[in-house]
């Protein structure tokens, strides 16, 4: 194959995975680092967001300015910034990350690194995150045939963390050996191979989102607590796994992932219409819309006046009507999809999610505590308990998007055992 068809392909393959990816750029102190800003524009290239850390020794070697104007983002460089705790501190920074590359890895990084130090911003982001570790080591042959730093880098992977490279050849120094850091181009390959590719490919799966509103008159309505963030999120990781996405989504103010076939509903019975239209001809349906459970049964034409009689009552009394169950209608379809539930409550959450479970006939059910602070309605982040048939999983607190890539994991997984 030609050498410009070759690159097209794996480009290809590398958008695939990269695609929307959140990478975390560490770069440390070493002559290694110029190759940093080609790798940038080549993760760029693969539609990944890119943001970079600097160690001070990385400073003396190419600028933050450099890599600020090639990854469209500021540079982060201390870890005691005040510019960066009042807008994305090293938690937030922790969180945002699908990936940390840290590119080059000097040996000093590996050694603190090894020890689970935290005296900068980098190391303090590999402590705090959740999302997988890679280093490209960098240095003097010596340095890197050294025992100690073999052993550091054994330990490393032994947590988990991943090596790439080094390479081997002539160095700066005009040494021959290992410790030169791999290309651009194979890093950014090596990374793509992280993310796995067609966890959903030709699926059609359905999403619902959001709240739905219940009209009592024209400018009245009764509707739950629900941003749509989780919904939403779980869109974009089924998008990112190959999916062919529908998402149908209440009254809400985010922005449809790109890919994502969007159907706007206001109220319950449009939702369950929309719902059981799409759910005939998709492979996975999961209902994380917080739908109204009633509606008002009759509907005012005009608005609703205050009666301004001093002997009336200060009470109005609205005859409510009960909402059909979405989820449950998908699940008793005699070619149901794989469907899953969400399961918001306030108390005995997973006693309640094992009884939806069984009594609506669902796959999986999702469920969380609304009632816990910083988690559920309106909130960036969420804890949750995955509850199906022959078992369940806690998910301690983190956000949702990294959340939604960790439960669309568990429902492929689900999913494949059920179709196999």
């Amino acid at each position: 194959m030609p050498i410009n068809l070759l690159y097209q392909a794996i480009l290809t393959v590398s958008k695939a995975q990269l695609s929307n990816k959140h990478i975390i750029l560490g770069v440390t102190g070493g002559i290694a680092a110029y190759k940093a800003a080609e790798l940038i524009r080549l993760l760029r290239q693969h539609n990944a967001q890119v943001r970079v850390v600097m160690t001070q020794g990385a400073r003396e070697f190419i600028t933050p300015l450099t890599l600020q104007a090639l990854s469209g983002n500021p540079v982060h460089l201390d870890l005691l910034d005040p510019e960066a705790e009042a807008g994305m501190g090293h938690i937030e920074l922790a969180k945002w990350a699908d990936l940390i590359l840290i590119a080059p890895a000097s040996a000093n990084f590996i050694a603190r690194l090894t020890n689970g130090q935290a005296d900068d911003l980098l190391t303090t982001l590999c402590l705090a995150t959740i999302a997988p570790i890679a280093i490209a080591p960098a240095m003097n042959q010596a340095m890197w045939l050294n025992s100690q730093t073999q052993r550091n880098c054994q330990q490393l992977q032994d947590k988990g963390i991943t090596l790439f490279g080094p390479g081997s050849g002539t160095q700066a120094c005009g040494d021959v050996g290992p410790g030169r850091m791999l290309e651009p181009l194979e890093l950014s390959e090596l990374s793509a191979a992280l993310f796995p590719t067609g966890l959903f490919s030709d699926k059609k799966i359905v999403i619902t989102a959001g709240p739905t509103r219940e009209a009592i008159d024209p400018v009245r309505y009764i509707s739950n607590h629900s941003s749509g963030k989780m919904g939403f999120a779980l869109a974009q990781a089924a998008i990112d796994g190959g999916a062919q996405t529908t998402l149908i989504a209440g009254p809400v103010s985010l922005e449809a992932p790109e890919g994502a076939a969007r159907i706007d509903v206001i109220s319950a019975r449009q939702m369950y219409d929309a719902a059981l239209t799409a759910a005939a001809d998709c492979d996975i349906f999961i209902a994380t819309a917080a739908v109204a459970d009633y509606r008002p049964t009759k509907l005012a034409d005009q608005k609703i006046k205050k009666d301004r009689n001093p002997n009336t009552q200060d009470t109005m009394v609205i005859e409510l009507s009960l909402n059909p169950d979405i989820v449950a209608a998908v699940a008793a379809r005699p070619d149901k999809p794989f469907t899953v539930g969400f399961a918001a409550e306030t108390q005995q959450v997973v006693d309640y999610a094992h009884d939806k479970l069984t009594r609506k006939n669902l796959d999986m059910i999702i469920a969380n505590d609304v009632s816990a602070a910083g988690i559920g309605f309106n909130s960036d982040d969420n804890a949750v308990t995955v509850v199906w048939p022959q078992g369940q999983q806690q998910i301690e607190k983190t956000s949702k998007r990294q959340l939604a890539k960790l439960l669309m994991e568990h429902i492929a997984k689900q999913y494949q055992r059920t179709n196999s």
